[in-house]
């Protein structure tokens, strides 16, 4: 019965995560603003968020242009945030409170072709030097980018071939190390906690010199909370990983849960079990959506505020939320 639930709730996505809207510019000029929103108390975030504190929501909207559908976020060089949609576009901002004058939305440049499997961005990750990298799903392939959003090279490593149509890389981070790690969304067979899992000991895209792939990846297995998938994650700088999930809890008009896990990548063994631990609960009752990026920043007082963008899949019914979330790492496990 709960699969056949599954079914029915999945089948009534389909019209909004296949469906986009094409974006129709009211002015030339982009504009941006972000509304804050009520907290919820403490005594309702306290139990639910455990370590981390919620210090601030906004709405995301504009009065000239059509957005959303974000599904990863990066801070990039010189302050900026990059949020990358499941159609192709980004939206380039600053942290709200600045001024949103240089803030930009666009298309990238991943195909001339308008089928969403060669749009369907739901994952990045980035270096040091402004490179990207994309995960797309429907392809199961992994783009890289430039500083210039120019498309370097592009790669479907077999490891992630049979990852599905709807259900493939959607999260993925290129650690300090310089390894990948990408995780499915879709669930191992009939499971409800584990998800087919890549590590690539470097760039996946890059090539040896005979032209061989010089990331060849390695399959694993992510443990993580019962019925969530992981929709993004992002490094801190102590080496953990944090992992955004997210679940379904009501197909029409959507209401979502999300969670917060963390693991450590230094555990993950190729062809073995990585489990992740959940800190941290989404729960509806707080100012949530349906939340697909993630990405963190040191602060000068030791703690790390962890920024949290979600996806509204063109709907009325959904919003672009973002959450601005502060935590000690020593209180993480």
């Amino acid at each position: 019965m709960r699969r056949t639930i599954a079914l029915l709730a999945l089948l009534s996505l389909l019209p909004l995560t296949w469906g986009r809207s094409p974006h129709h510019p009211k002015f030339k000029t982009f504009e941006l603003a972000f509304v804050p929103l009520d907290l919820p108390p403490p005594e309702r975030t306290g139990p639910r968020l455990g370590p981390f504190a919620l210090e601030q929501v906004w709405l995301a909207r504009s009065r000239t242009h059509s957005f959303g559908s974000y599904s990863s976020l990066l801070l990039r060089p010189g302050g900026m945030m990059l949020a990358l949609s499941d159609s192709g576009d980004y939206l380039e901002f600053r942290a709200p409170g600045e001024s949103q004058a240089d803030s930009r939305i666009g298309e990238l440049a991943l195909s001339a072709q308008p089928e969403k499997a060669d749009r369907d961005v739901e994952s990045a990750t980035q270096d040091d030097k402004g490179t990207i990298w994309l995960g797309l799903e429907g392809r199961n392939a992994i783009y890289r980018m430039g500083a210039d959003y120019g498309i370097e090279a592009r790669v479907r490593p077999p490891v992630m071939a049979d990852w599905g149509v709807n259900s493939g890389p959607e999260a993925m981070t290129r650690l300090q190390d310089g390894r990948f790690v990408l995780l499915r969304e879709g669930y191992v067979d009939w499971s409800d906690h584990l998800h087919e899992a890549a590590l690539f000991a470097g760039d996946p895209t890059a090539k040896g010199p005979g032209g061989e792939s010089a990331g060849e990846g390695q399959a694993f297995t992510l443990d993580a909370p019962t019925g969530f998938s992981p929709t993004d994650m992002a490094q801190m700088p102590d080496g953990r990983l944090l992992i955004l999930m997210r679940r379904l809890i009501w197909p029409m008009p959507q209401r979502f849960a999300g969670r917060i896990a963390i693991g450590d990548p230094r555990t993950i063994r190729p062809g073995g079990v990585w489990k992740v631990r959940e800190v941290a609960r989404l729960s509806s009752d707080l100012p949530i959506d349906n939340f697909e990026g993630i990405a963190i920043a040191p602060r000068k007082d030791g703690r790390l505020t962890v920024w949290l963008i979600s996806d509204d899949n063109f709907s009325p019914l959904q919003r672009t939320l973002l959450w601005k979330l502060s935590v000690d790492p020593a209180d993480l496990p």
